[in-house]
């Protein structure tokens, strides 16, 4: 007997495999490499750059964004899935994510809370994440004739 799985059970597990494929699928820049000496040298650790987001983070950032602008649905997340490149063009992966640590703990009471709510990078990193995503918003997602703000669906 053949087992037959409705499409909303589908739908979720499809929508994040697309998702992490369409990152893998973009294009890597190629950087030549020129030796000077016969003796190669270390090359020279280099800083986080923006715009590498690891894959999880970006699905994730995309079924939150879907969830957050009335669920999974194709237009949501093509707007979502631009948003996250704009918010990943703002800030490093590790800024990201210490950001949004700071900004879901931030309400937690007493002297645990104060961990996520005292450090001077909290604040900076919370109001950098804000404007990312209110960049990422006016961006991507399209102002609806007669709204006053630009967000969309709820």
């Amino acid at each position: 007997m053949k087992t037959i799985f409705p499409a909303r059970t589908i739908r979720p597990v499809a929508l994040t495999l697309l998702l992490a494929g369409l990152h893998a699928c973009e294009p890597q820049p190629v950087q030549p490499t020129v030796q000077t000496s016969a003796v190669a040298e270390q090359p020279a650790a280099t800083p986080p750059s923006t715009g590498d987001f690891p894959t999880l983070t970006r699905v994730e950032y995309v079924l939150q964004c879907m969830q957050e602008h009335g669920g999974q649905n194709y237009d949501n997340m093509y707007h979502c899935a631009c948003a996250v490149d704009v918010v990943a063009k703002a800030m490093t992966a590790d800024e990201y994510d210490q950001a949004v640590t700071f900004t879901n703990l931030f309400g937690m009471g007493g002297e645990r809370g104060a961990v996520f709510r005292d450090p001077p990078q909290s604040e900076q990193l919370r109001k950098k994440l804000k404007d990312a995503k209110a960049a990422a918003n006016d961006t991507c997602f399209p102002k609806m004739p007669g709204s006053a703000g630009g967000q969309r669906g709820g």
